[in-house]
């Protein structure tokens, strides 16, 4: 790291070492992808498990409904995964390989990118943005969470084996289910990154607590019209779904009355 006499680092400098940056970055997705890669059975058995009748989440519900003595099991259903391009499912494994190495390597990432910056920072500076980093991680991987055990299982099992006539039969392409399943984890991702961003808008006073407190009913029915938009329409989905984002909000009220 080449500085000049006076401490600071050049330009120059600074690009040498955002070039070293990005190729450790690239190197490391790239490494990973070809891992998930070459693990093809094991990638689309996780992948593809959510399609199952016999998912992990359908197995908690009815658990945890025997538990309390009430009688309940989840309908048996299959719904036919298809291909109909001739390079699809290569793409598919290609595109996949690389999107999942992204979500590996994304603590990785963030450290790089805490360690390009963190020399420009006060010490306070530094606690105050690693917590920040650590924060949003922790979010990002429970909507990915979310995503995969509870918003996309039930959306495929309703619009997966919804039917206007017995004489259409429901064959899915996977690219229309990988591309959902990547589609709602991202929403779901930037969703709960809710506290986050009230934090900073707070710290820029565009918003209070005060004020959040004071419109929410009208917040929750904006974030019932969200879930509505980014579920299927079936009541179980959107509750399932307007409960945990109402909790962000009430999180987001609590995080800024601490910074106020």
């Amino acid at each position: 790291m080449s500085a000049e006499g006076d401490g600071f680092m050049t330009f120059g400098g600074h690009l040498e070492v955002l070039r070293r940056m990005l190729i450790r970055i690239i190197a490391v997705i790239t490494v990973i992808a070809l891992v998930v890669f070459c693990f093809k059975d094991e990638t689309f058995a996780l992948l593809l498990a959510p399609s199952k009748s016999d998912f992990i989440t359908y197995r908690w519900i009815e658990n945890a409904c025997n538990y309390f003595g009430i009688d309940f099991h989840f309908e048996a259903y299959a719904v036919k995964l298809i291909a109909v391009e001739l390079s699809s499912q290569f793409m598919t494994h290609v595109t996949t390989s690389f999107y999942l190495a992204l979500l590996a390597a994304s603590p990785y990432i963030l450290y790089e990118l805490f360690r390009f910056v963190s020399p420009a920072l006060y010490e306070n500076e530094r606690r105050y943005s690693a917590r920040t980093i650590v924060t949003i991680y922790v979010l990002f991987v429970i909507g990915v969470l979310m995503t995969y055990f509870v918003l996309f299982p039930i959306s495929f099992r309703f619009l997966g084996t919804y039917q206007v006539s017995d004489a259409v039969v429901n064959n899915i392409t996977l690219d229309s289910y990988i591309g959902t399943l990547t589609t709602l984890t991202l929403l779901m991702a930037v969703i709960f990154q809710l506290p986050v961003i009230s934090f900073f808008l707070a710290k820029m006073g565009i918003i209070t607590s005060s004020m959040l407190a004071k419109y929410r009913r009208h917040a929750f029915i904006l974030i019932m019209i969200v879930a509505a938009i980014i579920t299927p329409p079936d009541i179980m989905t959107l509750i399932l779904v307007t409960v945990p984002m109402y909790m962000l909000y009430e999180m987001s009220i609590l995080i800024i009355k601490k910074v106020e």
